[in-house]
C-alpha cells in the first residue's frame, strides 16, 4: 500500500513538473523567441555557445570518472560525509566530483585558492605590484606564478583527500580489494592522477574564455554549482509530496521566496553609485578632446564574494577543532559555534561578513590613486576640489554605500541557514544564499552581458527593452 501511494505521488510528481514548463514555454513572448533566434543566426556567437557547451559536457562527464583503484560501488559513506558542512561546499563547488571520487574531485577551488593568494600579495609586496602594473606581460607573469601555486595547492590536498577515502571507504574498497593498505603506487598515481584533473579543469576554463562565451573559471565554478540544482530539488519536492510535509502550497511558496531572494542579489551585484566626473577641454592638432561628463561606478558590493569566503574559513575552525575535541570538556559557547543553524554561529558570523566587507573594499578601493587618475587625466567631480578633497569625497561616497551592502551580503550569507529553519531541505537551502547564489547571479548576468554585446555588434536588439545587461563590472 506504501509502495503504491509512493508511485502515485511520484506520478503526480511528474505531472506537476512538466506542467510547469509547458507553462513556462507558452509564457515566452514573441521578442523572447525572436531573440533567442537572433543568436543563433550569428555564426561566431553559434560557434562559441556551443563550444562551450561541448567543453562543459566534458567537464560533466570528467565529473563521473572515478579515480582508478577505487571500487565506485562503496562510495556511499563518502557522499554522507560531503552532504553538509565544509565538505558539502567543496562537493557543491565541484558539481558532486568530491562526492564521486572523481579524478576532478579537487574542482577548480585551488586554483581559485591560488589566485585568492596571489591578490592578497599584491596587496602588500611590491614584486606583486609592480607586476600588477606592467600590463599584458606583467598578468602573464601573474598567470605563470598562479599555475605554479596552484599545482603546489593540489599536491598538499591530494594525499589529505586519498587519507579520507580510506577514512570513509571500507577498506575492500581501494586496491588492491583485500583489506590490505593502499600501495604506494596507489598514493602516488591518485596524487598525479588529481592534480593533471585540476590543471585539466583549467585548461578547459581557459578554453571558454578564449574561444566560447568567456569567464571560462566562473562559468566552470557556475556549471558545478547547477550540476547540484537537480538533486537538491527534488529532494526538497520529494519531501513535499511523498512525504507529506507542507504539500504544494508550501513548495509554491518556498519557489516564490527563493525567486525574491534572486531578484534582491541581482540588485546587489548590479548596484552602483555613480560619481559624474568632469574632464576639461583639450585641443591637440585640429582635434578637441575631452569636454564631456563620465561617471565612475562606485560598487554597493566592491568585495564581492570574498568576505564570505573569509568569514566561513574563520567560521569553521571551530567545527574542525571540535572534531578532534572531547565534547564534554567543551564550553556552551564552543558549542553554540557548531551549530550552523544556531542563533550565535549566525551572528558572529554576520558581524564577520560586515567587518570583513569594510576591509576588502578599504584594500582593493584606493580613493588617493582614484583622486590622483582624474587629477593627471584633467577632471574633476564638479563642485569639490582636485586633490584631497576628492580623495576624501570619494572616500566618504564608499563608506556611506559599503555600509548597507555589508548589511545586505550578511543577510544573504546567513540565508540558507534561516530558511533551513523554516524547514527546507539542508541541500536546496544552499541555493537561498551565501557564495553559490553570489557566483551564480554574477556569472550568469556576465554571461548574458557577453552574449548582448554580440548581438548589438551586429545590430540586433539587446536581452532587455529596458537598457543594457550590466555584469559584476560597472561601466564607466
Amino acid at each position: 500500500m506504501t509502495l503504491l501511494a509512493l508511485t502515485q505521488n511520484q506520478e503526480l510528481l511528474i505531472v506537476y513538473l512538466v506542467c510547469l514548463v509547458i507553462a513556462g514555454l507558452l509564457w515566452l513572448k514573441k521578442s523572447v523567441r525572436e531573440t533567442i533566434q537572433n543568436i543563433f543566426k550569428i555564426e561566431e556567437l553559434r560557434k562559441r555557445i556551443l563550444y562551450t557547451l561541448l567543453i562543459i559536457l566534458i567537464y560533466r562527464f570528467g565529473s563521473y570518472v572515478v579515480l582508478p583503484g577505487v571500487d565506485p560501488n562503496e562510495l556511499a559513506a563518502l557522499k554522507n560525509q560531503s552532504s553538509s558542512g565544509l565538505l558539502g561546499l567543496l562537493n557543491m563547488f565541484s558539481g558532486g566530483a568530491f562526492a564521486n571520487a572523481s579524478v576532478f574531485a579537487l574542482g577548480i577551488m585551488p586554483y581559485i585558492t591560488a589566485s585568492i593568494i596571489i591578490q592578497l600579495l599584491g596587496m602588500a609586496i611590491p614584486y606583486f605590484q609592480r607586476l600588477q602594473k606592467e600590463g599584458e606581460s606583467g598578468h602573464r607573469k601573474i598567470n605563470q606564478i598562479t599555475r605554479y601555486l596552484t599545482v603546489l595547492i593540489v599536491a598538499v590536498q591530494a594525499p589529505g583527500y586519498i587519507a579520507n577515502l580510506r577514512a570513509q571507504l571500507p577498506a575492500a574498497a581501494i586496491y588492491p580489494f583485500n583489506g590490505a593498505a593502499p600501495s604506494l603506487f596507489f598514493w602516488i598515481s591518485s596524487v598525479i592522477i588529481l592534480i593533471a584533473g585540476t590543471l585539466f579543469i583549467m585548461w578547459l576554463g581557459e578554453r571558454i574564455t578564449d574561444k566560447g562565451v568567456g569567464n571560462g573559471i566562473s562559468l566552470i565554478i557556475m556549471i558545478g554549482i547547477i550540476a547540484r540544482l537537480p538533486f537538491a530539488l527534488f529532494a526538497e519536492v520529494a519531501s513535499r509530496f511523498t512525504e507529506g510535509v507542507g504539500g504544494p502550497i508550501f513548495f509554491l511558496l518556498e519557489i516564490v521566496f527563493l525567486v525574491l531572494v534572486i531578484i534582491m542579489t541581482i540588485l546587489l551585484v548590479q548596484g552602483t553609485r555613480k560619481i559624474p566626473v568632469q574632464y576639461a577641454k583639450r585641443v591637440v592638432g585640429n582635434k578637441q578632446y575631452g569636454g564631456v561628463r563620465q561617471y565612475i561606478p562606485l560598487k554597493v558590493n566592491a568585495a564581492g564574494v570574498m568576505p564570505i569566503i573569509f568569514a566561513q574559513a574563520i567560521m569553521f575552525v571551530p567545527i574542525t577543532f571540535f572534531r578532534y575535541s572531547d565534547p564534554d570538556t567543551m564550553g556552551g559557547f564552543m558549542r553554540a559555534m557548531t551549530n550552523m543553524n544556531g542563533f550565535w554561529y549566525n551572528f558572529v558570523f554576520f558581524i564577520l561578513i560586515v567587518a570583513f566587507t569594510y576591509f576588502y573594499t578599504a584594500v582593493t578601493i584606493n580613493p588617493a590613486q582614484m583622486a590622483e587618475d582624474i587629477k593627471k587625466n584633467g577632471g574633476f567631480i564638479p563642485g569639490v576640489k582636485p586633490g584631497k578633497q576628492t580623495k576624501d569625497y570619494i572616500d566618504t561616497i564608499m563608506s556611506r554605500i559599503t555600509f548597507p551592502g555589508s548589511l545586505f551580503l550578511g543577510v544573504v550569507a546567513i540565508m540558507p541557514s534561516l530558511v533551513s529553519i523554516m524547514g527546507v531541505n539542508q541541500q536546496f537551502s544552499q541555493f537561498y544564499g551565501g557564495t553559490s547564489l553570489l557566483i551564480l547571479v554574477g556569472v550568469v548576468l556576465d554571461t548574458l552581458q557577453q552574449i548582448e554585446s554580440h548581438l548589438l555588434m551586429r545590430h540586433y536588439d539587446g536581452l532587455t527593452k529596458s537598457g543594457r545587461i550590466k555584469g559584476r563590472v560597472g561601466r564607466m
